[in-house]
Protein backbone atom coordinates (compact mmCIF):
# COMPACT_ATOMS: atom_id res chain seq x y z
CA UNK A 1 0.00 0.00 0.00
CA UNK A 2 1.73 3.20 -0.69
CA UNK A 3 -1.06 5.17 0.24
CA UNK A 4 -5.40 5.00 0.63
CA UNK A 5 -8.48 6.98 2.15
CA UNK A 6 -9.67 4.62 5.05
CA UNK A 7 -13.02 6.28 5.33
CA UNK A 8 -14.13 5.56 1.94
CA UNK A 9 -14.82 2.42 -0.51
CA UNK A 10 -11.96 0.77 -2.03
CA UNK A 11 -13.58 1.99 -5.31
CA UNK A 12 -13.34 5.55 -4.09
CA UNK A 13 -12.04 8.19 -6.31
CA UNK A 14 -10.23 10.51 -5.68
CA UNK A 15 -10.51 14.63 -6.80
CA UNK A 16 -7.95 16.11 -9.04
CA UNK A 17 -8.13 19.46 -10.24
CA UNK A 18 -7.69 19.41 -14.58
CA UNK A 19 -5.11 21.60 -14.04
CA UNK A 20 -3.09 19.57 -11.51
CA UNK A 21 -4.21 16.50 -13.40
CA UNK A 22 -1.83 17.40 -16.65
CA UNK A 23 1.02 18.34 -14.49
CA UNK A 24 1.28 15.35 -12.33
CA UNK A 25 0.13 13.00 -14.92
CA UNK A 26 3.62 15.10 -17.10
CA UNK A 27 5.38 14.29 -13.38
CA UNK A 28 4.44 10.70 -13.42
CA UNK A 29 5.73 9.96 -17.37
CA UNK A 30 8.80 11.87 -16.87
CA UNK A 31 11.75 9.93 -17.26
CA UNK A 32 13.85 11.91 -14.58
CA UNK A 33 11.30 11.23 -11.89
CA UNK A 34 10.88 7.25 -13.41
CA UNK A 35 15.08 6.88 -13.30
CA UNK A 36 14.80 7.55 -9.40
CA UNK A 37 12.03 7.71 -7.70
CA UNK A 38 9.86 4.46 -9.58
CA UNK A 39 8.37 3.37 -6.63
CA UNK A 40 6.83 6.58 -5.63
CA UNK A 41 6.30 7.15 -8.83
CA UNK A 42 3.80 4.65 -9.81
CA UNK A 43 2.33 5.07 -6.40
CA UNK A 44 1.36 8.36 -7.78
CA UNK A 45 0.24 7.25 -11.25
CA UNK A 46 -2.57 4.57 -9.50
CA UNK A 47 -3.66 8.28 -7.47
CA UNK A 48 -3.91 10.04 -10.73
CA UNK A 49 -5.66 6.38 -12.55
CA UNK A 50 -8.17 6.53 -10.09
CA UNK A 51 -8.63 10.57 -10.01
CA UNK A 52 -12.00 12.00 -10.62
CA UNK A 53 -10.76 14.90 -12.97
CA UNK A 54 -12.65 17.89 -11.92
CA UNK A 55 -12.43 21.65 -13.35
CA UNK A 56 -10.60 23.86 -11.50
CA UNK A 57 -13.36 26.34 -10.79
CA UNK A 58 -15.53 23.34 -9.47
CA UNK A 59 -13.11 21.57 -7.17
CA UNK A 60 -15.16 21.41 -3.36
CA UNK A 61 -13.44 23.43 -0.66
CA UNK A 62 -12.70 20.83 1.66
CA UNK A 63 -10.34 18.66 -1.09
CA UNK A 64 -6.91 18.71 -1.21
CA UNK A 65 -5.31 20.25 -4.11
CA UNK A 66 -1.49 21.21 -5.29
CA UNK A 67 -0.25 23.82 -2.86
CA UNK A 68 -3.18 23.16 -0.69
CA UNK A 69 -2.11 23.43 3.38
CA UNK A 70 -3.55 20.94 5.64
CA UNK A 71 -3.51 20.16 9.40
CA UNK A 72 -3.43 16.73 10.19
CA UNK A 73 -4.03 14.46 13.38
CA UNK A 74 -2.10 11.10 13.68
CA UNK A 75 -4.40 8.74 14.93
CA UNK A 76 -1.64 6.97 17.17
CA UNK A 77 -0.22 9.56 18.63
CA UNK A 78 -2.65 12.26 18.77
CA UNK A 79 0.04 14.77 17.11
CA UNK A 80 -0.92 17.58 14.80
CA UNK A 81 1.30 18.41 11.73
CA UNK A 82 0.66 20.62 9.17
CA UNK A 83 2.24 20.32 5.64
CA UNK A 84 1.99 21.96 2.23
CA UNK A 85 1.16 19.79 -0.85
CA UNK A 86 3.48 20.95 -3.55
CA UNK A 87 5.53 19.55 -6.97
CA UNK A 88 8.62 17.56 -5.72
CA UNK A 89 11.35 20.77 -6.85
CA UNK A 90 9.08 22.58 -3.99
CA UNK A 91 9.49 20.20 -1.66
CA UNK A 92 11.57 21.22 1.51
CA UNK A 93 9.98 19.87 4.86
CA UNK A 94 11.73 22.41 7.58
CA UNK A 95 9.35 24.70 5.36
CA UNK A 96 6.41 22.23 5.67
CA UNK A 97 6.58 21.90 2.15
CA UNK A 98 5.32 17.93 1.46
CA UNK A 99 6.15 17.01 -2.17
CA UNK A 100 2.95 15.03 -3.70
CA UNK A 101 5.85 12.14 -4.36
CA UNK A 102 5.85 11.46 -0.57
CA UNK A 103 4.20 8.44 0.62
CA UNK A 104 2.20 10.89 2.56
CA UNK A 105 1.91 13.57 0.02
CA UNK A 106 0.23 10.83 -2.79
CA UNK A 107 -2.30 9.29 -0.12
CA UNK A 108 -3.43 13.46 0.68
CA UNK A 109 -4.11 14.35 -3.08
CA UNK A 110 -7.49 14.47 -3.24
CA UNK A 111 -8.50 13.79 0.27
CA UNK A 112 -11.01 15.15 1.63
CA UNK A 113 -11.09 17.39 5.34
CA UNK A 114 -12.76 14.57 8.03
CA UNK A 115 -10.93 11.75 6.00
CA UNK A 116 -8.42 9.39 7.06
CA UNK A 117 -5.72 8.44 5.41
CA UNK A 118 -2.85 5.72 5.45
CA UNK A 119 0.53 5.31 3.74
CA UNK A 120 3.51 2.95 4.83
CA UNK A 121 6.35 4.15 6.08
CA UNK A 122 9.96 2.13 7.18
CA UNK A 123 8.63 2.14 11.12
CA UNK A 124 4.61 0.72 9.86
CA UNK A 125 1.46 2.04 8.17
CA UNK A 126 0.60 5.53 9.49
CA UNK A 127 -2.73 6.54 10.16
CA UNK A 128 -3.68 10.54 9.73
CA UNK A 129 -6.86 12.24 10.20
CA UNK A 130 -7.25 15.25 7.64
CA UNK A 131 -8.48 17.77 9.90
CA UNK A 132 -8.84 20.75 7.92
CA UNK A 133 -7.72 22.32 4.73
CA UNK A 134 -6.16 25.74 5.98
CA UNK A 135 -5.42 26.80 2.44
CA UNK A 136 -6.80 25.63 -0.72
CA UNK A 137 -5.47 27.68 -4.10
CA UNK A 138 -8.62 27.26 -5.88
CA UNK A 139 -10.71 28.13 -3.26
CA UNK A 140 -8.52 31.51 -2.67
CA UNK A 141 -8.45 31.86 -6.52
CA UNK A 142 -4.98 31.52 -6.90
CA UNK A 143 -5.33 29.48 -9.65
CA UNK A 144 -2.13 30.01 -11.74
CA UNK A 145 0.57 28.51 -8.45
Amino acid sequence: MIGSNVNSPAARRVVITDADFDRLNHLAESARYRATHFALVTGLKGEIDRGEIVATARVPRNVVTMNSRVRLRDLRTGECETHTLVYPEAADLELGKLSVLAPLGTALLGSRAGEVIEFDTPGGVRRLKVERVLYQPEAAGDYHL
